[in-house]
């Protein structure tokens, strides 16, 4: 979610800057130290770098300096270890994944590509989770999609070099060509001399072996696990017989248990609080205040009084009974309706240009007709199942801690900073996530658990939030209004196109009262419209932020989408078209963009050469749903066919939803066709459960989810408040279309966010094609009812 790299005040200076060139990297194994080994004797250990291969190429030094993919992340690539293969003398293959698995399945996906290209025998292959360590592993934040589409490559060349190594290393023992000896199915054979060894029997000799800089990838032809869908989770027994380690399920010897009364306001802070009567609960060790309440936040705890109980019930108890007179602070009168208006009054003036092409008020001065619309999109909840959790210990100076984190080198650097400890000091476990949708990528929950141990006198200490408290104290979704114009001609067709988009934005929990989204945020489906528009605009009106805003699923794509696909509907109607055919003309024909040509100087984080927008792939997914969903027969009464397509993280995505709407306005979706093209596909499996999970998701943020503040505060409490999708109101019909174009040498697209963006828009739209009303604001809940 899932969601966006984090964001340090140096960054978003350079996220503010426009890239001037191209840029290609290419990998390249490097030959590290071979002493270390990973379970026990025998362990044969690989590292990939990637080094700058433009030396030569005659580009200045500012193009040679611009990075990209995984090579422009935080921590990047060193030449340290990232990928680790090891071999033990019984065969067992042990991958260390370096990246969060939250249901996504990378922890799967990254087994499996270094296990085809090893030559491994599936039942012998193993995954341990590396601990939060960017230096040793390569950029660690698991958002945004790119864990595949950032280091394929590299488990590839991991695979193919590990396999090199283990016939050079039986042809050595064998004393036979090494190139008489192949690599099949965990065995090692020499046709010619009929012998053959198992790879654990010559793990230790290929260890010592260099590492080799020129390596032959399979062809996918001989794929057995990448791009068959025939792999399930490598976690399934352990999740589904309850043995999977989550956050919320560490245990250490002598744990205690920790909650946190926080300021229910953004930048509350504790003016004094009497705990006479939560110290007479049974089993509460310590209770103590936690600063906090500065503005911006980042990713530190909201501060609170924090109580320490031998088990969970004594603290909540005892949190109950605390006496807490709170200082709301400067967001105390904050109210989404009240906002709401604010943003509308802001979106309907001109604002920040942030793209600008042909004569826009002149050529919608001569419009034969002019449409209009604004959409609105409320502040949402990630609301995992597994909530925040972590068990920290704080003692002799040493911080060690376990968590749900999809950051974990940022709990690491949060950590230190709290505590004033060095890197060294400090160690971050990572567990599974049972959720995280981007929530979890900001550690103040760990640092909240740190805190508790260290005030126990480094007693281990597991701090959980409960469902109330993700709810009310949370990063959340950011709140929008979005304002949409277009003049048409004589064919119904935009001549021009003004767009302005009204939201706070994340870069508020990093500096000070930022009033503009940032480059990312305007490059989710805004500045980068891919439409076929001869004069448009794109403009960003400020919009203070009074929550934390944090990564959702997507992001920015959710409203930008929702607005865009939802008015090209209208647009339709306007001229009296086919929505989809209308969409395709509007898209225009099939071409690649240069991102940066059109505003986007973000691009995902991706090489614009690498990663046109293609609007051929676009017009593909959209067709494969119209065809999936049976585009275009007739519909019962009270029925009707919606259709949206969206580009986001570099991939495209298309849905066709299937609507009836009962005669008390009530909507049920009886069935989603979803397509995505995210360029060659590494683990199909995941790629559908992905789009089913979106699919599931989107359709709760277009039907019952939504957060609203009142007096500063949250109103929802719980999941009867901020309804989620229930199991009885998903479709009963999911189709998922994969469309896989590229090679596996080339470049990937990302999976966990695409397919949410164009969910609602799509159930939008065939709202209107069964009801003849139309949606602009979410969730639908009981709007049609009036």
């Amino acid at each position: 979610m899932i969601q966006e790299p984090m964001i340090s005040a140096q960054m978003m200076a350079e996220l503010a800057a426009q890239p001037t060139a191209d840029t290609t990297t290419r990998p390249v194994l490097a030959n590290v130290s071979r002493r270390g080994i990973l379970g026990g004797a025998g362990a044969l250990v690989l590292a990939l770098s990637l080094r700058d291969a433009r030396a030569d190429e005659g580009q200045t030094a500012e193009q040679k300096a611009q990075k990209f993919g995984a090579d422009g992340m935080p921590h990047g690539w060193r030449d340290d270890p990232k990928i680790f293969v090891s071999i033990a003398p019984d065969g067992t293959v042990t991958v260390t994944n370096h990246r969060s698995d939250m249901g996504q399945g990378v922890r799967t996906s990254v087994a499996l590509t270094v296990a085809d290209e090893l030559e491994a025998d599936w039942p012998k292959v193993k995954v341990i989770q590396a601990w939060g360590d960017e230096e040793r592993f390569g950029n660690q934040d698991t958002d945004g999609s790119r864990s595949l589409r950032h280091f394929f490559q590299h488990f590839r060349h991991a695979g193919a070099a590990a396999r090199l190594m283990l016939i050079e290393a039986a042809a050595k023992q064998w004393g036979v060509p090494a190139s008489e000896v192949t690599a099949s199915n965990h065995t090692l054979t020499h046709a010619k001399s009929k012998r053959s060894l198992g790879y654990g029997a010559v793990a230790q000799a290929a260890s010592e072996l260099p590492v080799p800089t020129n390596v032959t990838l399979k062809n996918p032809k001989d794929f057995r696990y990448i791009g068959t869908g025939k792999i399930g989770l490598i976690d399934n027994v352990d999740i589904t017989t309850g043995r999977a380690v989550y956050g919320l399920d560490t245990k250490l010897d002598g744990m205690l248990y920790a909650v946190v009364a926080r300021p229910a306001v953004y930048g509350g802070k504790v003016k004094s609080y009497d705990d006479t009567e939560a110290r007479k609960v049974a089993g509460v060790v310590k209770i103590f205040k936690i600063d906090g309440g500065e503005i911006p936040s980042e990713f530190m705890p909201l501060g609170g009084v924090a109580v320490v109980a031998k088990n969970t019930w004594a603290a909540l108890k005892a949190r109950d009974a605390l006496k807490i007179t709170w200082d709301d602070g400067p967001n105390a009168g904050y109210d989404t309706d009240v906002f709401r208006k604010e943003l509308e009054a802001a979106a309907r003036k001109p604002g920040k240009v942030v793209r600008n092409q042909g004569d826009v008020d002149g050529a919608m001065a001569k419009a034969k007709t002019k449409v209009e619309a604004e959409y609105f999109v409320p502040h949402l909840s990630q609301s995992p199942m597994e909530p925040p959790a972590a068990v920290a210990r704080v003692k002799d100076g040493f911080c060690e801690a376990w968590a749900c984190t999809q950051g974990p080198q940022a709990a690491n650097d949060r950590l230190m900073k709290a505590l004033k400890l060095p890197d060294d000091k400090v160690k971050v476990n990572v567990t599974l996530l049972g959720g995280g949708f981007g929530r979890k990528s900001k550690p103040d929950y760990v640092v909240e658990a740190a805190l508790c141990s260290q005030a126990v006198d480094g007693a281990p200490v597991k701090l959980a939030w409960t469902r109330e408290d993700d709810i009310h104290h949370g990063y959340y979704h950011t709140i929008s209004v979005e304002h949409l114009e277009a003049g048409l001609d004589e064919k119904g067709m935009p001549v021009a196109w003004l767009h302005r988009s009204v939201a706070p934005t994340i870069g508020s929990i990093f500096a000070p009262d930022p009033k503009h989204e940032l480059p990312f945020e305007l490059g989710m489906g805004l500045v980068n419209t891919p439409f076929n528009l001869p004069n448009a605009r794109m403009e960003n009106p400020e919009a203070a932020a009074h929550v934390r805003i944090g990564w959702f699923r997507s992001v920015s794509n959710i409203p930008h989408a929702f607005a865009i696909q939802s008015f090209v509907s209208e647009l339709a109607h306007a001229a009296g078209r086919d929505p989809k055919e209308y969409l395709l003309d509007l898209i225009g024909p099939a071409r690649k963009i240069d991102p940066t040509s059109i505003g986007d100087v973000w691009n995902h984080g991706e090489d614009p050469k690498l990663y046109p927008i293609d609007t051929g792939r676009l017009r593909g997914v959209i067709e494969a749903v119209a065809q999936g969903a049976g585009w275009g027969r007739q519909m019962p009464k009270g029925r009707g066919l919606g259709i949206a397509g969206h580009y986001s993280f570099v991939t495209y995505t298309a849905v066709a939803a299937e609507v009836e709407v009962d005669d008390k306005g009530q909507v049920k979706v009886h069935a989603i066709d979803i397509a995505v093209d995210c360029g060659p596909q590494v683990n199909p499996e995941r790629i559908r459960s992905q789009m089913e999970g979106a699919v599931v998701m989107g359709m709760g943020l277009a039907l019952t989810s939504e957060i609203t503040f009142k007096q500063g505060r949250a109103v929802q409490n719980n999941f009867d408040g901020y309804e989620i999708i229930r199991i009885d109101a998903a479709p009963k019909v999911v189709r998922v279309h994969l469309v896989p174009t590229g090679s596996y040498d080339g470049p990937l697209g990302g999976v966990g966010e695409p397919g949410v963006p164009p969910v609602a828009p799509a159930i939008a739209n065939a709202v209107f094609a069964a009801t003849g009303r139309r949606v602009r604001q979410l969730p639908i809940r009981d709007q049609l009812s009036a």
